[in-house]
Parts: C-alpha cells; structure tokens; sequence
C-alpha cells in the first residue's frame, strides 16, 4: 500500500508539473506528457482503491 501512495505521489507531481508548463507556457510537449501521466495515475488509483477496499474488510 505504501508503495502505491508513493507511486501516486510521484505520478501527481509529474502531471501538475507538466500541466503547468503547458498552461503557462503553451508547451505542446508538456502537455502530451501529462496527459500521459494522468492515464499512469488513473491506472494507480484503481490500483489502491481495490486494495484500499481489500484492508477494510480486513
């Protein structure tokens, strides 16, 4: 579980940094990076809302 929070972490700080620069600067290639990131992060909260689910019924 630890490692998925980690994995989200980094996954959200790429996306928000390369989203910035391309609101602020117009960088085309910013953006198709963060748009990538946000379908690897998509993929990583299901990811840890499955498990998430899985240690409540614990």
């Amino acid at each position: 579980m630890n490692e998925l929070i980690e994995k989200i972490k980094e996954l959200s700080a790429a996306l928000l940094t390369d989203a910035e620069l391309q609101a602020t600067k117009g960088n085309k290639a910013a953006g198709t990076r963060a748009r990538k990131a946000s379908l690897d992060l998509e993929k990583v909260l299901k990811e840890f809302r499955k498990k998430s689910l899985e240690e409540s019924k614990k």
